[in-house]
């Protein structure tokens, strides 16, 4: 499993991101933040180095964060990260584990899986996912953004792509998984409704917000199935 898989690659995880994708990822990110509201309990999961989590610092005012790193190198980053910020007002809590390090009495408003969900094989996934669920405040939302192809089946590029990938995250970070999954179906099993969604990367990567209880007011925008984000923020 990747759980700490990263460390090998972790010092140099971004550049190799940037390299390859430019900053349409950490666009994709940054797309999510915008949903997350002043005086919220919020979970990121798998956030790597830390720049998600220094942007909604910067930008948003949660009450507590939890960051939960499988990887310790990963973690340390985020630390560091961290450590240069004078951000006012958010606890932080780092913690080395997976999702089987949350406590049954944790829940959050908001929980936040940047790029980490394709990582996993169909079996892992759902024990994954359903842990995460149960972790969800009633009336909260899931912050998705992914490798996931609008088109399907995914254009030749994409196909290959992913393939290559697949094959270098095997070797250098122990990734089991050898495709994307189904996310729309492990989605729909936890009985999730997908308010928002928006493509990066020429319809590569998807980012998605997820609630348990669907709003009462939904306004569509732009593409089919697009809603808009909150009103006075931006990506």
């Amino acid at each position: 499993m990747p759980d700490r898989g990263f460390d090998r690659i972790a010092p140099f995880y971004d550049v190799l991101a940037g390299l390859v994708f430019g900053n349409e990822l950490q666009q994709a990110q940054n797309a999510l933040l915008p949903f997350v509201q002043a005086k919220q309990r919020v979970l990121i999961i798998g956030g790597g180095s830390g720049k998600l989590l220094e942007q909604m610092l910067r930008t948003c005012q949660p009450l507590q964060v939890l960051y939960l790193e499988a990887s310790p190198v990963m973690l340390r980053l985020a630390q560091q990260r961290f450590a240069k910020l004078e951000a006012a007002g958010a606890t932080v809590e780092f913690r080395l584990g997976t999702e089987a390090a949350l406590q049954e009495t944790e829940l959050f408003d908001t929980i936040i899986t940047p790029f980490l969900l394709d990582l996993f094989p169909p079996h892992r996934l759902q024990g994954l996912m359903s842990r995460l669920a149960r972790s969800l405040d009633q009336n909260g939302q899931w912050l998705f953004t992914d490798f996931w192809p609008v088109a399907t089946p995914a254009p030749w590029w994409q196909q290959v792509l992913l393939k290559s990938m697949y094959i270098f995250f095997g070797i250098v970070s122990q990734v089991e998984a050898r495709s994307l999954p189904d996310f729309k179906n492990h989605f729909e099993q936890l009985q999730l409704q997908e308010v928002y969604t928006k493509p990066f990367l020429k319809g590569l990567v998807q980012t998605k917000v997820f609630r348990k209880t669907p709003p009462q007011h939904q306004v569509t925008l732009g593409a089919k199935n697009s809603r808009t984000a909150p009103e006075g923020h931006f990506d």
